[in-house]
């Protein structure tokens, strides 16, 4: 079976950035399990993966408009430290998560720290990286009525929720 829109697909990957590497599945021994054509990844990884089936072991190198964009300056925005989960433990460069009014969280970058309020840089923190994916597909299979609705997989486990 072939990965496109609507198959789940479960996976292995390293992502390296500029050489180095920044994370990985297999340190963490499960695979990463994605209902394709649902928004969970980014688009240059969700089209490289398409039309390729379990075994299948891919190397994919994703220019920043397909992944988190490109850097846009003017993003650095003043916000009240309740908005962090840690927000004394700041420091500038740290990447940490802004709990967003609308709800939902962001990854965003620390540029300065004050007394009540942390300036952070809005870019996503890999905007305007060119990302190096090594993938090793496990599974491909139809996805469920319930992981379309849900919008997401449900990894072995935990069908139920």
């Amino acid at each position: 079976m072939k990965a496109g829109k609507d198959k789940v697909i479960a996976f292995h990957y390293t992502l390296t950035v500029d050489g180095e590497k920044v994370e990985s599945s297999h340190e963490g021994g499960q695979p990463l399990w994605i209902l394709l054509g649902h928004g969970q990844l980014i688009p240059g990884l969700e089209k490289a993966l398409e039309d390729h089936g379990a075994g299948d072991s891919l190397q994919v190198e994703i220019a920043p408009a397909d992944g988190y964009g490109e850097r846009q300056e003017g993003q650095i925005q003043r916000v009240p430290k309740k908005y962090f989960q840690q927000g004394n433990r700041l420091k500038p460069g740290m990447v940490t998560v802004l709990s967003l009014k609308q709800g939902g969280q962001r990854a965003v970058t620390v540029h300065k720290v004050g007394m009540s309020t942390v300036d952070v840089d809005m870019n996503h923190p890999m905007a305007g990286k060119t990302l190096n994916f090594d993938v090793a597909i496990q599974e491909v299979r139809d996805a469920t009525e319930e992981e379309i609705q849900h919008g997401h997989a449900h990894p072995p486990g935990a069908e139920a929720h």
